[in-house]
């Protein structure tokens, strides 16, 4: 969020801008899986938020406000939620069109007005976003404390292959020891590298289950297999900068907006952190605690957001 800064009571952001992409009916194809899911949630691999913009804030104004109130929204309650987030009504409207033509949205006229139904296309990605977004980090599971390993290389000249093997991996959990060893603590992780490996035409694949032996521990490997220290900054950035809202009532259109923003940034966390067993992260490792304002805020903002959203859309439906 990093604070009010412009108009009073309007939330801006400065993130850095990724890849929209060009239709739904493409993501909800994209043979990636999560990968695609990840990019139109908002996160890229290397760690960035995708799309803040006026169309990264509607996906995820959809998600958490016309998702569960059946689909459907006026036009006016969307404009009126990204200009209390600094977005213009020129760009708002604009965003709208564009979400339309990529096939997120159908329009029907009701006299003067417009109303919008998100595509069943759109619904799907959504609900399998919402699962994994609103579900993370509130359990620990157990870990048996063995591995699935994956072999598997890609001849250099097939650059393309191989980056969509890696970033496939990447979102199913995996991290890489190199050389096309690739590692999760999950069991359930082996399907998903399974499926994209098979849907890749990746040439003799292994996956196997491992224990580790007398050598070496497991830090050691998810500190070689994964980019903590890069995800700790993000972790530490969202506690920094949603900490000012502990404690805080506010009513109204400003907690729809406080909670689009607090979603907008955590929706990427859980296509970037593979969730590794508790005994593998360091002892002042901030997941947990970021998870946790996460869930506190949400819950503490929700009621009164959906109040306005649900007056917002009634009163436009009776003009």
């Amino acid at each position: 969020m990093g604070g009010k800064r412009g108009v009073p009571g309007r939330l801006e952001y400065h993130c850095r801008i990724g890849h929209v992409a060009e239709s739904v009916e493409q993501l909800a194809k994209d043979r990636d899986g999560w990968a695609a899911m990840g990019s139109v949630l908002g996160a890229n691999i290397d760690g960035s938020a995708t799309a803040e913009s006026a169309r990264g804030l509607l996906m995820t104004v959809f998600g958490e406000f016309v998702l569960p109130a059946g689909g459907a929204v006026w036009t006016q309650s969307l404009l009126a939620i990204l200009d209390q987030l600094g977005v213009k009504d020129k760009a708002g409207r604009q965003a709208i069109a564009r979400m339309r033509q990529r096939g997120w949205l159908e329009r029907k006229r009701v006299g003067r007005r417009t109303r919008w139904r998100l595509t069943p296309a759109a619904v799907n990605l959504l609900e399998s976003g919402a699962e994994r977004i609103y579900g993370f980090g509130r359990d620990e599971p157990e870990w048996d404390g063995r591995w699935i390993m994956v072999l598997a290389s890609v001849p250099e000249r097939d650059r393309h292959l191989r980056y969509r093997m890696g970033v496939g991996l990447n979102w199913a959990g995996f991290g890489t020891l190199g050389n096309g060893v690739w590692i999760s603590p999950w069991a359930g992780c082996e399907a998903d590298a399974h499926t994209l490996l098979d849907e890749l035409g990746v040439v003799d694949p292994v996956i196997f289950r491992a224990e580790l032996g007398s050598l070496g521990s497991g830090p050691e490997l998810v500190a070689t297999a994964w980019d903590l220290p890069e995800l700790r900054d993000q972790y530490q950035e969202f506690l920094s900068d949603f900490e000012l809202l502990n404690g805080t009532e506010v009513r109204g259109k400003l907690a729809a907006a406080q909670l689009t923003a607090l979603v907008h940034r955590w929706r990427r966390f859980p296509f970037l952190d593979p969730d590794l067993p508790v005994d593998l992260l360091p002892d002042d490792w901030p997941g947990a605690d970021a998870a946790e304002r996460f869930h506190t805020l949400r819950d503490r903002l929700r009621p009164e957001a959906v109040a306005w959203w649900e007056t917002s859309e009634s009163d436009i439906g009776r003009v």
